[in-house]
């Protein structure tokens, strides 16, 4: 007697695997068709498990947004800490090693990046979602108040230095994603652009 073959809605998953696979799949269909097509029941289908599977995960699709968003700004904070702490560089070329890291990650995923924005200022976004945002622009802050100690940068509330310098890059990714810019430009021109940010538009 020949042993038959799993049908796709048993295909096995190992702890942990669905939900990866999900994530994965769900990120897939955000870059291709947007927030809006995202439907956990399709994305039991296309992975092959029952419709109630997904459930074990993401109570809703609401969950599974902010699960994608979540995942975006991990991955985000890591790219920017990696960025901040390189050893042996001067503020502005740290600043421009952080600036390159936030502008290739907008580029590579602005339909993940529009997501995490939008789902962090929604009231129903978790409290996990809150500190990982904090975390991305607390590692700018750091930054800023330890070139204040330093005597690298002016004075003043290291947090309004954030929010200027976080509205000039969002900037930059928002002028790509609208293709009123061209990402290679505007990585090509990125060393003058944090110089300019930095240094002010003032003769010098």
């Amino acid at each position: 007697m020949s042993r038959m073959s799993p049908s796709p809605t048993s295909r096995p998953y190992h702890h942990g695997d669905l939900r990866a696979a999900l994530l994965k799949s769900a990120e897939r269909t955000l870059r291709e068709k947007g927030a809006g097509a995202l439907s956990l029941r399709e994305l039991a289908r296309d992975l092959g498990v029952s419709h109630a599977a997904p459930g074990r995960h993401f109570k809703d699709k609401q969950a599974l947004l902010d699960a994608l968003a979540l995942d975006g700004y991990e991955r985000l904070n890591q790219a920017l800490g990696a960025a901040a702490a390189r050893p042996g560089l001067g503020f502005e070329e740290r600043m421009t090693a952080l600036a390159r890291a936030y502008l290739g990650f907008a580029v590579e995923n602005p339909e993940l990046l529009e997501l995490m924005f939008a789902r962090k200022h929604r009231p129903d976004s978790s409290a996990q979602l809150a500190a990982a945002v904090d975390q991305s622009l607390g590692s700018l802050t750091r930054m800023f108040a330890e070139a204040q100690e330093r005597g690298e940068i002016v004075q003043g509330d290291p947090e309004r230095i954030t929010m200027v310098a976080a509205a000039n890059l969002h900037g930059l990714a928002a002028l790509i994603a609208s293709c009123a810019l061209e990402a290679n430009e505007a990585l090509a021109g990125l060393d003058e652009h944090v110089h300019l940010l930095l240094h002010g538009l003032k003769p010098r």
